[in-house]
């Protein structure tokens, strides 16, 4: 494998190198205070929720956030704290202290520059839809179960780490119920969702924080506060340092959770940076991304910080607010800097119930009911991957769910190769026998295709290892179709990370004013993408059996389109 220092070049290198233009300064400038805004109470109530103080929280957003625009690989990406490092964070502190997160962070910082380095940002994108979507619903009911204690008021002293002793301890204290803490922190509730709702450009978690501070100070509300828990929070940043113990036995008994961490960061970083791309039509550099968040992690530790990694909701805030380029990002810490500096004698006045509110609603947005739901619209044996991963987190450890569900999809993905090589073999009539390679009669060489068609052929069966290259046909074309036809006739099988593809595609296909047409859609895999609701999206009229009645189609919307 050939070094190419071009390879890894940083996404804000190579705007400043091409010329930043003036008119993206504005739009970085609102994006970086507004995503500033919202990341200021998300860091806190992360750390907090992490068993750490709120300071670390915000120096981790901080410095992450800096470092992870200067060095990455995406444009528009905002990094901090994240709700999936919580449950991980929590588990460490408890077992080993923070010296002992500080050295795994350090760990994890380290494997990410390597797996950057040595290319392996694209590998991290075959790790199967329900493996993702099974762990990360496993994170986000953990991460509200964390939250009851603090939303009833509750006073406990240490809470156990793993999920059913932690419902234990709350029963068993349910007595202690503060009625003022619960209401306060549901009306909280109430105003983040009300507030997404009616002022869809005012940041939730904002509106609760301040309004739980301000009621805690007026009526003199007997509720626990960031002050009465944490005491003051100093209003700079503490001196660099890697003061741990960095032994070859603690590297040992760290390395699985540096291993977690890393492996966490990576996924929310490179599935992040999928969404942005999605929403500004850019693409980013997987490898220089790894590098970037490996950075910031390190850098987090050195000045007393937790695990960083992209947070998806603070990027889609900053780019709706109008960020263009990482410096949105590099603002959005300087002005955390300000905050920090300038309002931190206002900041401890928070009750922590709002800070539970602003979690819970942060596990709700996390858990995707909706893409659950659809995903038990998938085949069997990817409902059983997702079950299994969720319970695995839940019950047992994100490492060891990640690492079974990741088996378990191989494991399955293998029996519906074999499945499939039988069938062709036997040439059942279930599936179309593969042409000859130069006999094709229905090749595409021989039709008639007006301007405006475009025609993309799937050979073999779409699942979690090629749904990722899907993503980006659309750009590659470079003049947009007016009529994509897909064909599918040698497509024996879906899975859920194809579906998720495919879903992904109609929606960019919308967007971009293109009709989807579907060919050669055999009738097993018509039933599953029935199942998956995908055929009520894309339209029975765009789904034909055969090349020849779908080019008839598209080509009679092409002429319509140019008569138009």
């Amino acid at each position: 494998m050939k070094f190419s220092p071009k390879a890894f070049m940083p996404e804000l290198f190579l705007i400043l190198r091409s010329g930043y233009k003036k008119e993206y300064l504005g739009g970085d400038l609102f994006g970086g205070i507004t995503v500033a805004i919202v990341a200021l109470p998300l860091a806190m109530a992360f750390a907090i929720a992490s068993g750490v103080g709120p300071e670390k929280g915000i120096i981790t957003a901080i410095v992450a956030g800096i470092l992870a625009s200067l060095f990455g690989g995406s444009r528009v990406q905002i990094s901090g704290p994240t709700g999936a490092f919580v449950v991980v964070i929590y588990d460490i502190v408890l077992r080993h202290g923070y010296e002992g997160l500080a050295l795994a962070t350090l760990m994890a910082g380290v494997m990410l520059m390597v797996m950057g380095l040595f290319r392996l940002g694209a590998v991290i994108k075959f790790i199967p839809y329900p493996v993702i979507t099974g762990f990360t619903a496993g994170i986000a009911l953990l991460i509200f179960s964390s939250q009851v204690a603090d939303m009833l008021g509750l006073k406990i002293d240490q809470m156990p780490g793993d999920f059913l002793s932690k419902w234990q301890v709350i029963f068993s204290h349910l007595f202690q119920t503060n009625g003022i803490a619960l209401v306060l922190g549901l009306v909280c509730v109430g105003l983040i969702v009300g507030a997404k709702r009616v002022f869809p450009k005012v940041p939730g978690p904002i509106v609760a924080v301040i309004f739980g501070a301000v009621a805690v100070q007026v009526f003199n509300l007997p509720v626990e506060t960031i002050y009465s828990r944490f005491g003051e929070i100093s209003p700079t940043l503490p001196t660099p340092s890697f003061a741990m113990d960095i032994s070859l036995e603690n590297i040992k008994l760290l390395f699985p959770s540096a291993m977690t961490i890393a492996l966490l960061a990576a996924i929310e970083s490179l599935l992040c940076a999928v969404v942005a791309d999605g929403m500004i039509g850019s693409r980013h550099n997987s490898n220089s991304e790894l590098l970037g968040q490996g950075i910031a992690n390190i850098g987090s530790i050195a000045f007393g910080g937790i695990p960083a990694t992209a947070a998806i909701a603070r990027t889609a805030t900053n780019i709706k607010a109008g960020g263009k380029t990482p410096l949105s990002g590099i603002i959005h810490a300087v002005v955390l800097i300000l905050f920090m500096v300038y309002l931190a004698p206002y900041i401890v006045m928070i009750p922590l119930s709002a800070l539970a509110a602003i979690l819970m609603v942060v596990a709700w947005n996390m858990s995707e009911i909706e893409n659950v739901k659809h995903l038990f619209k998938a085949p069997t044996s990817d409902v059983a991957v997702l079950a299994t991963t969720f319970l695995l987190t839940v019950l047992i450890d994100l490492t060891v769910a990640v690492q079974v569900g990741v088996v378990l999809a191989a494991i399955l993905f293998i029996k519906r190769i074999i499945s499939v090589s039988a069938i062709l073999d036997n040439k059942i009539a279930t599936y179309e026998p593969l042409p000859e390679a130069f006999n094709d009669p229905d090749g595409i060489e021989y039709k008639a295709i007006k301007e405006g068609v475009e025609v993309y052929e799937i050979n073999g069966p779409f699942f979690f290892g090629i749904a990722d290259r899907l993503k980006f046909v659309l750009d590659a074309i470079g003049v947009t179709p007016r009529v994509f036809v897909l064909r599918m006739r040698h497509v024996p099988f879906i899975d859920a990370t194809g579906m998720y593809a495919l879903k992904e595609f109609q929606e960019k296909c919308v967007a971009k004013g293109t009709v989807l047409v579907l060919s050669g859609v055999q009738p097993p895999l018509l039933k599953d993408l029935k199942r998956f609701g995908f055929v009520g999206r894309v339209g029975e009229e765009n789904i034909f059996d055969h090349i020849d009645q779908a080019l008839i189609h598209a080509n009679t919307l092409a002429v319509h389109h140019e008569k138009n």
